[in-house]
């Protein structure tokens, strides 16, 4: 697309970039050292690029300068621009970034109105911040939505739910998905709450708890059922963890907000077929493992 990379590091540039298919998207993850982006207005008549860009720093810092000034970026900012206006993002130190490329007629096609003048910086803690955060996340590393029709409709709803206020819609509404994905994302950042439940979900995406129900229909269960299977299943990650076998099963119980340990030991079984107890690590693997670890030999 016509891009200048420099760095000024005495090691060069040190990146990785990885590419993702997403529907009519592309997602790239990309780590580097401290180094320099920039798409020059001369680029930008020569080598044209019609897309909107969704830039999502996770770690690290930046600077962005474009025609009509300049925007710092944290880890969990997000910044959406237009590639058809010249910019230079900076990145002083070590990062970290999720980048999704939207061709211009996707975009237009979800109804995000006008054009986009000038980048727009959304800060990190935004709901649907965090929830575009989850999905990408999930989707490089395999562990999300399966269907890329279905991910793809999700990140562009999500992008809309945070642009067309900024770009004249003040009416827009958040699609289903995009819904569904700020509780999802909700619910995981706050798992070891004991004041999350379906109510403070539902609150916190701002519909009604019988708005929320609904949203869940297509995952299968309703939201009080997932949060308890989340929770589960991060109780038996803990239980299943040697680093974690000097904590009882009423701290794991407690850890994830079960009212008591008979209370966990029942769902807990009725969910994995196994007690809390069956699937911890034996001790005689913890001792192995240390005498390993202190160099002593183990006899096979």
């Amino acid at each position: 697309m016509g891009l200048t990379c420099s760095s000024y590091s005495q090691n060069g540039l040190l990146a990785t970039q990885t590419n993702f298919r997403l529907g009519g998207l592309r997602l790239a993850e990309i780590t580097g050292n401290e180094h320099v982006i920039e798409r020059t207005p001369r680029t930008c008549r020569d080598l044209p690029k019609d897309s909107v860009f969704v830039s999502l720093l996770t770690d690290g810092q930046a600077v962005f300068f474009h025609e009509g000034g300049c925007l710092t970026v944290r880890a969990g900012d997000l910044v959406l621009y237009d590639t058809r206006r010249s910019y230079l993002f900076g990145f002083p130190t070590a990062m970290r970034q999720s980048l999704v490329d939207i061709p211009r007629d996707v975009f237009a096609e979800r109804r995000v109105p006008g054009d986009v003048p000038a980048p727009l910086l959304f800060r990190q803690g935004l709901t649907p911040v965090s929830a575009l955060e989850s999905v990408l996340a999930e989707w490089a590393t395999g562990r999300g939505d399966t269907d890329p029709a279905h991910a793809e409709a999700t990140v562009l709803d999500l992008v809309r739910t945070l642009a067309a206020p900024r770009l004249g819609d003040d009416h827009a509404l958040p699609a289903s998905s995009s819904r569904l994905a700020m509780a999802l994302d909700h619910i995981d950042r706050h798992l070891s709450d004991p004041r999350l439940s379906a109510e403070a979900v539902a609150a916190a995406i701002g519909v009604s708890t019988r708005h929320l129900s609904r949203l869940f229909r297509p995952t299968g269960v309703g939201p009080a059922r997932h949060l308890l299977d989340r929770r589960l299943a991060k109780a038996h990650e803990q239980l299943a963890d040697p680093d974690s076998r000097h904590l009882t099963v009423a701290e794991v119980a407690h850890r994830w907000c079960f009212a008591s340990q008979a209370h966990f030991t029942r769902v807990f079984r009725d969910r994995y077929g196994r007690t809390p107890g069956e699937i911890r690590p034996p001790r005689t693997d913890l001792a192995r493992g240390s005498l390993q670890s202190a160099g002593h030999p183990v006899a096979p």
